[in-house]
Parts: structure tokens; C-alpha cells; sequence
């Protein structure tokens, strides 16, 4: 290996996985040139990911990915039902809802997330594997496979059983169990005989679950005529021989107590078999450690139930990209680095605790069949249940602000306004493709609009549309990231929270 440094990005981010990829389109977008490695040669075809539930999509939204990703050319919409720990949440007559989802095999998602990153110049090298790395006052030399690099910043995005996170000495607290023993498989099986499995445990993106005595049968769309089958049992003891499909087949069988009529799909595609044992549930005691940073599963690893990951994982980029942006940049305020770690460590913590309650709400057991009677009985009433999709999709999550006002809303994903541009209205995600701060202000804001001026290299102006005979609205200041910094409406709180979040003011207006 060349023990020359031969290369100087401004960061390295190590894993090409989708927040690695994300990472590196939001750092391009600020203006950072990054560098993707990732051991692998090529992307994995195995199966991973079916699905995106939460705020991240509107984040997806806000970059113009959500239609890149879904097809979909209409604006996202929020669930009108999901499960939790396997039971229903109706969702349907909620306005405030902000639980979305939608359903993508991980494939494809990375496959838009790479093109993007690409598209805005993004260098990905695949088949370099991190060796190790030192890290100084002035940057990290990091030793690659492929040769040794100096860069300003180091990112973990490899994974649950990250190599950044152990040689930084970042500890990955939490537990581990050796259940439940899970099955995976694509599998062709009729909706008839998928109704009788299920029954009204389902939700608009497809995805099911059913707890028995036995374990738990899952499965969501996977295809024209195929679905993703995953069945969970606990007390079993793994098999070692390769996984075949009549163990899947045989898993169903147990945990249902009944044969059900399913065979392999035939198509040349990829299709999932799969068996695993135990879970983690693991949280980074630091998100930052010097110059380096964990992102995604190398930051927090938890059961999949209630597909958590992408949401949390995504929304890290997103709040670590403007910021390592604005320090390489040298406009960063003193300790906005170290926001990172204290918004995106809390968002994590609330996701361990829903995904360690779903896991037992699935486990068997009569003692837990009472609590799901209980809970069910809850989540009947529709403040209990939007509590619930609340946490799910990370609307209850509020950033600490270190800006004045202690307005509602700050620390919040902003709302979804109408803005004026080119003559018209349009929506706020619109104008947000850039990943810049927003400063939305109502049509007779000219003071606070004022007050703005100086930060306007850094911060958009934007008017928002407003309805004939509706009262003033506040001005409303937004990260990249989505984030409100701050909503009012006195001038002097407005240049705090613009110090405080985007530094001083540019020197060139």
C-alpha cells in the first residue's frame, strides 16, 4: 500500500451505503468536496430496506428525492393507518399527521441516492477499505487499501459493526439478545390466503404483522405479485446448515398453526432468503469524537420493527452535512459542530426506547398478550394513538435551541408553506432543493426582512404566500436541514438566532 498521502478532500466519508450517499449529495450542495470508500466492489444485491416511514420523507421532499425515488409526482401524504409492536394506528382523520411512509427496496433507493451524488460531483471508490487512521489539530490522515488520504473530516457511515467507530474508541452501549431467531424470503403466495394470515393488522403501504403465541409473521409488498415474507420466534435455536426455503416455509407454518400455500419466485430478479439470529439495541455514547463523526448504523442499531432506520439515519446526514459545511467553509458560529451530536444523540435515544418497547410488545407470552389488550384498548382513542405516530415518525423529537423567543414551533420540522416565486405561489419543498437556510417572512415584514440583509449570502429571502383575510403570519427562520432555528417577529431575536445558527454577517452582501 502507497503510504504517501496523495489526496486532500475536505472530508472522507467511509461507507457508500444510503447515508453515506446522502451525506455526501448534502455536502456537495453546500459546496464540500467529499470522498466515498466503501471496501465493497459493488453495491450489495441482496435485499436489505423495503421501506421509508417518517419525517425523512419530507426531508426527501425538500431535495426533490421523493419524487426521484417514488415516481410519484404528487407531494408526499401522510399515513392514514400504521402498527405498532404489531397494532393498528388509525391515522385517517388526524390533520396535524406527519407520519409518512412508502415502500422501496434498498437497491433502488441507493441507486437514486448514488445517481444524485454523482450528478453533483460526488467521487465514489468502491473496492478501498479503511485500514486505520490518526487524527491531529489540523485534520486526519486516514490509511485506505487504495492508498493514504488527508482529510479535514473522517465520517463513519459503515454500518452496525463500524471500523471508524472502534478505532476512534467510541463506545456502543446497550444489549444484545439471542432472540428472536428470524426468517426472511420473497415469496409468492396468494392474496387470499395473505388476507386469512393477516387480517385487519395492515396499513396503505402494505406492510403487515401478526403476533401469535408462537412468534410473529410479517411481509410486505416486494413486487409485481411477490411479497417479503419474515416470520420471528423466540426460544428457538438457530439452524447452521444454509438457509433453504422450505425453513422459511416450515417458520411460517409454527408461527401461524397453519401450512400456507407459498412457493419461490421464479423471475431472474434478486429475491431474499435470509436467516438471522438475536438483535441489538445500540447507541454511540458520542456522535463526534475530534475530527471524527459517526453517521446512520454506525452511530445506533435497533430491530427493524416499525422500519425506524432510514428515518434516523437519513435526517443525521442531513443535520451533519450544513454543518461540517459551515465550519469548512469558516462562517460556523463557535460549537455548532457540537449540536450535532447533542440533536442527533436525543433522536436517538427516542428511537431506541420505541424500538425496544415494539420488540417486546412482539415477544410471546400471556403476560404480554394482557399488555396488548391493554395497549390496544389505548390505542383505540385517537390522542394515544397520535402520541404514538408521533414518535414514530420523529415529530416529537424538538431540537434544543440555543436562539431566543422559546417560540412553539422552534426545534420542529417547519411547516408546509406556500412561498412566491417566479410570479406564483409554490410550495416551500420546492425551494428547498438547494439545501440552503430559508428566512420566510409574510409579505409586510420589510423590518425583519431588513434585519436579514447581511446574511443574505447565506440565508434566502423567501415571501410566503398569504391567504385573502388571513392574519399576518410570523417570519420563520429554517435550517437546511428542515429544522426551524427560530419564528417571530422582533428584529433583535432574529439577528440572535442568525449569529447564533449562521454565524456573523458576511462580509459581502
Amino acid at each position: 500500500m502507497n503510504e504517501f498521502v496523495t489526496e486532500h478532500p475536505d472530508v472522507v466519508i467511509v461507507g457508500a451505503g444510503p447515508v453515506g450517499l446522502m451525506l455526501a449529495a448534502e455536502l456537495h450542495l453546500s459546496g464540500v468536496r467529499p470522498l466515498v470508500v466503501d471496501s465493497a466492489h459493488e453495491r450489495a444485491r441482496e435485499p436489505k430496506a423495503g421501506g421509508i416511514v417518517g419525517q425523512v420523507v419530507r426531508l426527501l421532499d425538500h431535495r426533490g428525492l421523493y419524487q426521484r425515488i417514488t415516481r410519484d409526482t404528487e407531494p408526499p401524504r401522510p399515513l392514514e393507518a400504521y402498527l405498532y409492536g404489531g397494532m393498528t394506528l388509525r391515522l385517517h382523520d388526524w390533520p396535524e399527521n406527519q407520519l409518512y411512509g412508502f415502500t422501496v427496496h434498498q437497491w433502488d433507493l441507493e441507486t437514486r441516492l448514488e445517481e444524485r451524488a454523482l450528478e453533483l460531483g460526488a467521487e465514489i471508490r468502491r473496492g478501498s477499505e479503511l485500514v486505520g487512521f490518526e487524527q491531529d489539530t489540523d485534520g486526519v490522515t486516514v490509511r485506505l487499501t487504495t492508498g493514504t488520504v488527508r482529510t479535514r473530516y473522517l465520517i463513519g457511515c459503515d454500518g452496525a459493526h463500524s471500523r471508524v467507530r472502534r478505532q476512534a474508541g467510541i463506545v456502543f452501549t446497550g444489549t444484545s439478545s439471542p432472540y428472536p431467531l428470524t426468517y426472511a424470503a420473497d415469496a409468492v403466495l396468494s392474496d387470499e390466503h395473505l388476507a386469512e394470515l393477516t387480517g385487519d393488522h395492515s396499513t396503505p403501504v402494505g406492510l403487515t404483522y401478526r403476533r401469535t403465541e408462537h412468534g410473529v409473521f410479517a411481509c410486505v409488498p416486494a413486487g409485481p405479485g411477490t411479497h417479503r415474507v419474515v416470520t420471528m420466534e423466540w426460544g428457538r435455536q438457530e439452524e447452521h446448515e444454509p438457509v433453504t426455503f422450505d425453513q422459511v416455509r416450515s417458520a411460517v407454518t409454527r408461527v401461524t398453526g397453519r401450512e400456507v400455500p407459498m412457493r419461490r419466485p421464479t423471475d431472474s430478479g434478486t429475491h431474499l432468503l435470509r436467516r438471522r439470529t438475536g438483535t441489538s439495541s445500540r447507541l454511540a455514547e458520542h456522535y463526534r469524537r475530534g475530527r471524527v463523526f459517526l453517521a446512520g448504523d454506525a452511530a445506533h442499531a435497533h430491530s427493524s420493527v416499525g422500519a425506524p432506520g432510514l428515518n434516523l439515519g437519513l435526517q443525521d446526514a442531513a443535520n451533519l452535512g450544513w454543518k461540517l459545511a459551515a465550519e469548512l467553509g469558516g462562517w460556523a458560529p463557535p460549537g455548532l459542530l457540537d449540536t450535532y451530536h447533542a440533536e442527533r444523540h436525543l433522536a436517538g435515544r427516542r428511537v431506541m426506547s420505541s424500538s425496544r418497547a415494539q420488540s417486546a410488545l412482539l415477544a410471546p407470552g400471556a403476560d404480554v398478550t394482557a399488555l396488548r389488550e391493554v395497549l390496544g384498548d389505548l390505542l383505540a382513542e385517537p390522542t394515544a394513538a397520535r402520541r404514538i405516530a408521533a414518535m414514530m415518525s420523529g415529530s416529537d423529537v424538538v431540537y434544543p435551541s440555543a436562539a431566543p423567543g422559546g417560540h412553539p414551533s422552534t426545534g420542529r420540522w417547519v411547516a408546509d408553506l406556500r412561498v412566491n416565486a417566479d410570479g406564483g405561489s409554490v410550495r416551500l419543498a420546492e425551494r428547498a432543493r438547494h439545501g440552503r437556510p430559508m428566512l420566510l417572512c409574510p409579505p409586510e415584514a420589510d423590518t425583519l426582512a431588513d434585519t436579514a440583509s447581511p446574511w443574505s449570502g447565506r440565508v434566502d429571502l423567501l415571501t410566503v404566500t398569504a391567504a385573502p383575510g388571513a392574519p399576518p403570519r410570523e417570519t420563520v427562520l429554517v435550517r437546511p436541514d428542515g429544522y426551524v432555528a427560530w419564528a417571530g417577529t422582533e428584529p433583535a431575536e432574529l439577528a440572535a438566532a442568525l449569529r447564533t445558527w449562521f454565524g456573523p454577517p458576511s462580509q459581502h452582501v
